[in-house]
């Protein structure tokens, strides 16, 4: 194996090593509907966050927007697969956080989602893959176009579902009652 591709494997088995350790924890390989969809549009369905994408799927892009921006910052001397590799081992990390018993909990406490049981497997996967397109999208794209669509993707989803990767910042870190009555639609 050359150096160059190095990071590249060790994100790749990053990856399966995500997969395994939340079917390790008992998360459902797909969705317990029985088959796949490429979108799911329904928010408050049981099967939110268990096909290859959703709602929520332009957040994980997100992430990689802001993964290769800071990264870009913080590391320039580290390659693009170096760097992408730092980029999945932390969206790996979060999709181990984010499917604990703890934060899924505090999702449903606080969140819109309260029929939120945790990503399936392949979602788990799945976002880890959007936030990889955001990464390279990043390192294609002029700053101003990333943070135009960073912008259409959050405007989009507020308008159309109330939510987005701001708003769940937020409710997970500081709940606001006002907030949580405005995305329960009241």
């Amino acid at each position: 194996m050359t150096k160059n591709r190095l990071p590249y494997v060790l994100a790749a088995a990053m990856v399966l090593a995500s997969a395994a350790w939340l079917l390790w924890i008992g998360r459902a390989p797909i969705c317990e509907c029985g088959y796949v969809k490429l979108w799911h549009g329904t928010v408050v369905s049981s099967e939110n966050s268990q096909h290859l994408s959703d709602w929520y799927t332009p957040s994980h892009v997100i992430h990689g927007f802001v993964f290769f921006g800071l990264l870009w910052m913080v590391m320039p001397q580290l390659s693009f697969g170096w760097r992408m590799a730092i980029a999945t081992a932390v969206e790996a990390l979060w999709e181990l956080v984010e499917n604990s018993d703890a934060v899924i909990e505090r999702y449903r406490a606080v969140t819109i989602s309260l029929d939120y049981y945790g990503d399936s497997v392949l979602n788990a996967v799945a976002d880890i893959g959007a936030m990889m397109v955001g990464f390279w999208l990043a390192s294609k794209l002029p700053v101003w176009a990333t943070v135009a669509l960073i912008l259409l993707f959050e405007a989009t989803t507020v308008l159309i579902i109330r939510d987005g990767l701001a708003l769940n910042i937020l409710m997970l870190l500081y709940p606001l009652d006002a907030v949580a009555e405005w995305q329960a639609g009241r």
